[in-house]
C-alpha cells in the first residue's frame, strides 16, 4: 500500500512538472525558469518596483498588442538597462525594434548625447505604440529610426571604414535565419572592448529538444538557424562570450580583437 501511495505521488509530482513546463513554453519569451512563482518573485521584488514609468507604460500597451510575444521580457530590459550604464555606452545600434521597448530601455541608459541607430523592416508598430511614449520620456532626439531590411543598411556602414570601431554597443532582436549575416558586419563595427547581445539563443529552449519533440512550427524553423549562431559564436577567435538564461537566453559578446 505504501509503494502504491508513494508511485501514485510520484507520478503526481511528475504531472505536475510536466503542466510547468508546457506552461512556460507558452510564454517562453518571457522566461526559461521553470517555476511560474519564482519568475513572479523576480519581477515582483526587483523588475517592477524600479521600472521607469515610462516603459512600464509601453510595456502594458505592447501587452495588449496581438504580436506581444515578440517584445523584450521586463527583466531582459531592466539588464539591458543596467548594463548599458555599466559599459558607459553612448554610440549603440538595435537591429529589430517592434514597439520599442528594448530601445526605450537603452535610450533611458544613455547620456543626452547618446545616439540609438534602430531598424526595423515595419515602423507602424514603433510609430504607433513606442514613439509617443519615447517622446513624452524625452529621449526621442537620442534614436535614428530606418524602417526596411538590416542588411542594406549595415553593409553601407561596413563600406565606409570610419565606421568601423565606433560601437559601444550593438543588440539583436531580429529575424533569426539573419543573424550570423547581421554578425559578419557589425563584428566590424563594434569597438574593441564593446559589446553585442543577441536575443533569443535558447530559443523557447528548444535547443536541447530532440530532433522528434513537439515544437510549434516557426519554433522549429528557426531552431537550426539558432543553434548555428550559437556554433559560430562559440567558435569566434574574436569574441569572447556568455550566455545567460534571461528571458529567452542573451548571447553577450565582447569583442577582443
Amino acid at each position: 500500500k505504501k509503494n502504491i501511495i508513494k508511485e501514485n505521488n510520484m507520478a503526481e509530482n511528475v504531472a505536475s512538472q510536466e503542466n510547468q513546463v508546457s506552461k512556460h513554453q507558452e510564454v517562453g519569451h518571457k522566461s526559461l525558469l521553470q517555476s511560474d512563482a519564482l519568475y513572479q518573485y523576480i519581477l515582483e521584488t526587483s523588475v517592477y518596483p524600479r521600472e521607469p514609468e515610462p516603459m512600464k507604460e509601453l510595456r502594458e500597451l505592447t501587452a495588449k498588442h496581438p504580436w506581444n510575444l515578440m517584445t523584450t521580457s521586463a527583466d531582459e530590459g531592466q539588464f539591458l538597462n543596467m548594463l548599458l550604464k555599466l559599459i558607459n555606452a553612448k554610440n549603440t545600434m538595435e537591429i529589430g525594434v517592434y514597439t520599442g521597448y528594448s530601445l526605450l530601455a537603452t535610450a533611458l541608459a544613455l547620456p543626452r548625447d547618446g545616439k540609438i541607430l534602430a531598424m526595423d523592416i515595419n515602423k507602424e508598430n514603433y510609430e504607433e505604440i513606442g514613439l509617443p511614449i519615447i517622446q513624452k520620456a524625452g529621449v526621442a532626439h537620442k534614436i535614428d529610426f530606418r524602417e526596411g531590411p538590416a542588411l542594406p543598411v549595415l553593409d553601407l556602414l561596413v563600406e565606409d571604414k570610419n565606421n568601423h570601431g565606433t560601437y559601444d554597443f550593438i543588440f539583436v532582436d531580429a529575424d533569426k535565419d539573419n543573424y550570423i549575416n547581421y554578425h559578419k558586419r557589425i563584428i566590424e563595427l563594434v569597438k574593441v572592448g564593446g559589446v553585442i547581445g543577441y536575443d533569443n539563443t535558447l530559443w523557447n529552449g528548444s535547443v536541447v529538444a530532440p530532433p522528434d519533440a513537439p515544437l510549434r512550427k516557426y519554433v522549429r524553423y528557426y531552431r537550426d538557424f539558432v543553434l548555428e549562431l550559437n556554433k559560430a559564436l562559440a567558435a569566434d577567435p574574436r569574441i569572447e562570450i556568455c550566455m545567460l538564461p534571461v528571458g529567452d537566453g542573451i548571447t553577450l559578446c565582447r569583442r577582443i580583437t
